[in-house]
């Protein structure tokens, strides 16, 4: 099948590694400007496209890696063309949005896969695995952190502009607002707290945002733009009435975090974690999508696991606003 990758920035140069070890063809990228995607069209020998429109009669699948405001209207118009769809994390800016980006592609007839990574480091997976198998019991309280520099552009840093990305919440703490959900089963309220809700001005952001499960668990989740480059650091730690899982970053071997680098050596926009592994789990993930695509083969998580952490960390963002604990709707179907 061919695939053609739209945004070529940091995040879409991961996923062209991740498709290079897939059979997938890669036909080709969408940029802003034909030099922002001249090394990338050099390196996989695909051509550049001036937008979604002139590519999609070109591809099978279309691997969304744009800021997080474009997400909607993209997948609506690869939906109607009739393609599979890769979106970046977060899924939407509203969850409203997102049920209708689910709708759409149902009624298309196509698939829709929201790229959560931390699924797929295994750390957390094994982490997954160990409460799935009973070896600490019943979870009662999780700790997830996850810390790196604020996210920088040259020019028009969509990442600190919170109409476009959500800000830290949603473009950062929703990794574990994810993964909370995962381990722990539905959330019921949210109450968080940040920094850039009570000093605007301020030149880092710190999240901190709690989650009542349905189960009774709870989960304590922290997240920092506010380490020097090139730091990238995360832990988690579930306890179970029958024991206790750890992992950090800075201490666990043989895994750690990496920032990693692009060829000429400098610093991505944003920090993003990687492992010394002989496959990176971003490649893995691709690796999963595709195998569905392709063949039905079972993948760990859907578009609506993508809509339902969406709508937690929107809530985590009401909840920083307004101060008050904010109560999870149902989610509903919505139709196209």
């Amino acid at each position: 099948m061919k695939v053609g990758i739209i945004g070529v920035g940091f995040m879409g140069s991961t996923h062209a590694a991740g498709w290079k070890e897939t059979a997938a063809e890669i036909a080709g990228f969408v940029a802003e400007t034909v030099e922002e995607a001249r090394s990338l069209s050099a390196q996989y020998k695909a051509p550049v496209y001036p937008g979604l429109e002139a590519i999609l009669p070109q591809v099978d699948i279309v691997d969304i890696c744009t800021p997080t405001h474009l997400h909607y209207e993209m997948v609506l118009k690869a939906a109607r063309a009739g393609k599979q769809v890769i979106c970046e994390k977060p899924l939407a800016r509203s969850v409203k949005q997102g049920q209708e980006m689910l709708a759409a592609c149902r009624k298309a007839g196509v698939k829709l896969f929201v790229a959560h990574v931390v699924r797929f480091f295994p750390e957390y997976s094994q982490a997954k695995s160990a409460v799935e198998a009973g070896e600490i019991g019943r979870p009662g309280i999780i700790r997830l952190s996850r810390g790196s520099y604020r996210p920088k552009k040259p020019v028009g840093n969509w990442f600190l502009d919170e109409e476009k990305s959500g800000g830290i919440m949603l473009d950062l703490m929703i990794h574990d607002f994810d993964y909370a959900r995962w381990v722990a089963g539905e959330v019921e309220s949210v109450f968080a707290k940040k920094v850039s809700t009570l000093h605007g001005d301020a030149a880092i952001d710190y999240g901190m945002a709690i989650l009542k499960h349905h189960n009774g668990a709870l989960s304590h989740i922290s997240g920092a733009w506010a380490y020097p480059p090139p730091t990238f650091r995360t832990s988690l730690e579930i306890a179970g009435d029958g024991g206790l899982i750890e992992f950090d970053s800075d201490a666990t071997a043989p895994i750690e975090n990496l920032i990693m680098k692009n060829s000429s050596g400098d610093l991505p926009d944003v920090g993003l974690p990687s492992s010394p592994l002989s496959e990176s789990p971003y490649t893995s993930e691709i690796k999963e999508f595709y195998a569905n695509i392709v063949g039905s083969q079972a993948v760990r998580l859907t578009a609506v696991d993508g809509l339902a952490a969406l709508q937690i960390a929107l809530a985590a963002n009401e909840s920083a606003r307004t101060g008050k604990a904010v109560q999870l709707e149902q989610l509903v179907e919505v139709s196209s």
